[in-house]
């Protein structure tokens, strides 16, 4: 589980792949259209943003996330593509001034969950949309749906059940619950909420020791190794290391997951 932040971040090949099945899903819903304005909320390293202006070929596409170090890394992508019709800002979508009534369609890729006050977060957004313009966006359902969050606590507290504690930081799970998700987007003046659920599975790398690099860059495991001696935490990589193995098919290591695409519309 990564906060905002993580090192990840900064390494969209890894989390491109690791969400490839997502993309997919989240792409159809979106529906991007030629002329559409789009506004990406939580961006990364952009390449949703990215993906967007792509389709938007007559129309142009804004990424903001509150990580300055992705959205240098999301310019560079852009520039090395040579996309002239995409923009990212350092931001926070919560209180950003974005233009009223500018853009067509907000999207999020996992990017709306982090939010210190939601219902004042999708008002800012709601209002940079005009009128009938879209929200999409994908956020994890709870993490007891989530395989890889449940297996990888469990390898992190070991027999003992200590070490396994959610982070302190910011939840990624913060949306799962959909009538909580409903009650806010409505106090945010969205019409037309609705649920699909996206039961796709989370890639990690080509083998067990990919994998254990990559989730090694999660903050729960950062956080359990850093608190733990050394011989704590070599077993407790022991774990991860078995619990991964547990999980490797021919194509690399998979583990199931439970989202939600969650839509609505500006009246």
């Amino acid at each position: 589980m990564r906060d905002a932040a993580s090192e990840h971040t900064l390494d969209p090949g890894g989390y491109e792949a690791e969400l490839r099945r997502h993309d997919q899903v989240l792409r159809r819903t979106c529906g991007v259209r030629l002329h559409d304005h789009v506004l990406d909320v939580g961006c990364g390293a952009g390449q949703t943003t990215r993906q967007a202006a792509r389709t938007a070929r007559a129309g142009g596409a804004l990424g903001v996330d509150i990580s300055a170090p992705a959205i240098e890394r999301a310019r560079e992508l852009a520039r090395a593509e040579g996309l002239r019709n995409v923009t990212f800002e350092h931001a926070d979508a919560q209180v950003q001034r974005f233009p009223r009534q500018r853009f067509d369609l907000a999207i999020s890729r996992f990017g709306t969950m982090f939010f210190e006050d939601p219902v004042a977060a999708f008002t800012n957004i709601g209002r940079a949309l005009r009128p009938a313009g879209r929200l999409v966006m994908m956020v994890w359902q709870s993490s007891e749906r989530n395989e890889w969050i449940v297996a990888i606590r469990r390898a992190l507290a070991g027999p003992e059940g200590s070490g396994a504690a959610a982070s302190a930081g910011p939840d990624p799970f913060s949306l799962a619950d959909a009538a909580t998700v409903r009650q806010t987007l409505d106090a945010a003046g969205f019409a037309d909420i609705a649920f699909s659920e996206v039961r796709e599975p989370v890639y990690y790398g080509p083998d067990v020791a990919a994998a254990l690099d990559w989730v090694r860059g999660f903050t729960c495991t950062g956080e359990t190794l850093n608190g733990q001696d050394p011989a704590a935490a070599a077993r407790t990589v022991a774990r991860l290391r078995e619990t991964l193995s547990a999980h490797l098919r021919d194509d690399g290591v998979w583990f199931d997951s439970r989202a939600w695409i969650i839509t609505a519309r500006r009246p």
